[in-house]
């Protein structure tokens, strides 16, 4: 389960990152260009927003885990995804874009079961450091 845990995390890391950046460094008109029509409705400020969750939960999917110190933010990471996801699709049902619901569904989805995987089914336990191991490192006074 850990393995797919894994695959999932790196997986949406992937595709927030690469979402990410891209709603970073793209102009407003050519979003729109590209098909990314909602933008229209939030406007810059709440995009460039948005795409700096996706960045920082694309980081937060990855590293915590990975160097375990304080894991359960990935999975806090994932839960902020899940939140985007929603507003998301709240944004497509406002603006009558019913045939891309599927697409942050099924992000939502994931990022629920990464959340939920590392919360319960699978957590990381954070590394031990020098102060919860006792009294390694310190000498006597003596």
């Amino acid at each position: 389960m850990n393995v797919v845990i894994w695959i999932a995390q790196i997986a949406l890391a992937a595709v927030f990152l690469m979402a990410g950046v891209l709603k970073l460094i793209t102009p407003m008109d050519e979003l729109i260009a590209n098909g990314l029509l909602w933008v229209e409705t939030t406007g810059p400020v709440l995009t460039t927003l948005i795409g700096v969750a996706e960045v920082t939960a694309a980081i937060g999917l990855i590293f915590p885990s990975l160097l375990r110190v304080r894991p359960k933010l990935s999975a806090l990471a994932a839960e902020g995804l899940v939140v985007l996801m929603l507003g998301a699709i709240a944004t497509h049902i406002y603006r009558g874009e019913y045939g891309v619901i599927p697409i942050p569904a099924v992000l939502g989805a994931v990022a629920a079961f990464v959340a939920w995987g590392r919360f319960k089914a699978h957590p990381i336990e954070p590394k031990e450091t020098q102060r919860e191991t006792g009294s390694a490192g310190r000498q006597s006074t003596v």
